[in-house]
């Protein structure tokens, strides 16, 4: 299989032929893919349904969504979607400390420059007009492997600091530090 078959994507839009065929797209470039067809499904997906507002509580939400085992690694939405639009995925995404890394795309069929310009300010990696082309997939991989590498400079200085804190319990003969009762 090839390289790609390493990242997921979350395919987010209300229109069946459109996600039908943005899902086969990415399965044809070799992305995982899983599809829902509301924000709000896709916030439910990415649990920040649940996220909540304590700051020191690390919860159950990480770079992998908490309801299911599939690491996301891009989201690509439709921008036009009743209830919980595109923009608004978008900007819940960018502000969740756990998930703002993911790289976001946004599709429309409408070509309005001042849209487009808010979501890339806003923090969308790329706009995409509709009808989705199999070249558009070809601009995903850049955005992809930065994000994987942004995981994994979480991971490293993340067990870095825990590796800090594990010398801290070790005296400097290397030896543990014996707690008495």
């Amino acid at each position: 299989m090839a390289l790609d078959a390493q990242f997921h994507v979350l395919a987010v839009d209300d229109s069946l032929i459109d996600r039908k065929l943005i899902e086969r797209l990415l399965k044809s470039s070799s992305f995982g893919v899983t599809t829902v067809d509301s924000g709000n499904k896709a916030l439910e997906f990415l649990g920040l349904l649940d996220e909540t507002e304590d700051e020191d509580c690390d919860s159950n939400i990480s770079l992998h969504n908490v309801h299911h085992d599939t690491e996301i690694n891009l989201i690509i939405t439709d921008y036009c979607m009743p209830g919980i639009t595109g923009y608004d995925l978008l900007r819940k995404i960018k502000e969740s400390k756990y998930l703002k890394d993911i790289p976001v795309v946004i599709m429309s069929s409408e070509n309005i420059p001042s849209r487009i310009n808010r979501c890339l300010e806003e923090g969308a990696e790329e706009f995409f007009l509709k009808p989705v082309q199999l070249s558009d997939m070809h601009k995903l991989k850049p955005h992809l492997t930065r994000s994987k590498s942004k995981e994994l400079d979480y991971f490293e200085d993340t067990n870095i600091n825990k590796r800090k804190r594990d010398d801290e319990c070790v005296s400097p003969n290397k030896s543990r530090i014996k707690l008495t009762s």
